[in-house]
């Protein structure tokens, strides 16, 4: 028996200073997550929020993807702990909260993701256990591996952001631009210095905390400047997205004069 404690290969590069790399599944095809978590990814974002996954969906995705090199991480619909208790129950190496504005929200993310007395996840994972890496002590992997991720969305997210990023526990910052452009009165528009100076701000606590800040990277020329930039989470476009963009170029090619 490997007496070796697993290490969450995203917790590990993220402690290291290493960016780590999501794609979004917002279908509720197994297949396609199956064969993205083989594809260089680190992990799967498996959306929750915004799309028809369910949380049956979810634990086949998760079944599928044992052993992959990316791992399943599940954006749930609201930052509550019985809906975090589902999608870890499933099987999930991490969670991603929505609009996690406040301290107080932030700190209920961590404890959905720990076992008393550190937290408050409750103990009926006989399905997250089969599969688990390090299955026999569950419980102790899971409260050290488990990567808890608050997305920053609002405005009053921005302002209390210094609070928010110094919760123990907590692993990651991810700005959600869009939403967050709407909360400032934006409408979407990314390139107004208003949206660029929350944004600095929240990298400004990210750095002063030491917690890693994330962010959407739909552009792989992007991303490289976003990298520049101190961000160290980012997540790839949906696989629907991917799939459309791969169509359009062939089609660009074949009907070329």
């Amino acid at each position: 028996m490997n007496t070796i404690p697993w290490e969450s290969p995203v917790k590990k590069k993220l402690r290291a200073g290493e960016p780590v790399f999501g794609a979004m599944i917002a279908s509720s095809s197994v297949e396609a997550a199956a064969q993205t978590a083989h594809l260089g990814f680190d992990f799967l974002w498996i959306e929750m929020e915004h799309s028809p996954v369910t949380l049956e969906t979810l634990r086949h995705m998760v079944l599928a993807t044992r052993g992959a090199p990316a791992l399943p991480f599940a954006r749930v619909p609201v930052n509550e702990i019985w809906m975090a208790k589902r999608v870890l129950d499933a099987g999930v190496s991490g969670v991603i909260f929505p609009f996690t504005s406040t301290p107080e929200l932030a700190r209920q993310a961590v404890a959905a993701c720990r076992y008393p007395p550190h937290g408050r996840r409750g103990s009926g994972a006989d399905l997250a256990r089969f599969g688990w890496p390090d299955e026999p002590r569950y419980f102790d992997s899971a409260d050290e591996n488990v990567t808890v991720i608050a997305m920053i969305e609002e405005a009053r997210a921005v302002e209390n952001i210094d609070e928010i990023a110094a919760t123990p526990g907590l692993d990651a910052l991810f700005i959600g631009t869009s939403d967050l452009s709407f909360s400032l009165g934006l409408r979407n528009e990314q390139d107004d210095p208003k949206l660029r100076e929350a944004v600095d701000k929240v990298l400004d606590a990210g750095r002063r905390r030491n917690k890693v800040v994330g962010r959407t990277a739909f552009d792989p020329h992007k991303a490289k400047g976003y990298l520049d930039q101190g961000f160290r989470l980012l997540s790839a476009p949906t696989e629907i997205n991917f799939m459309k963009s791969a169509m359009r170029q062939y089609f660009e090619i074949v009907r070329r004069p």
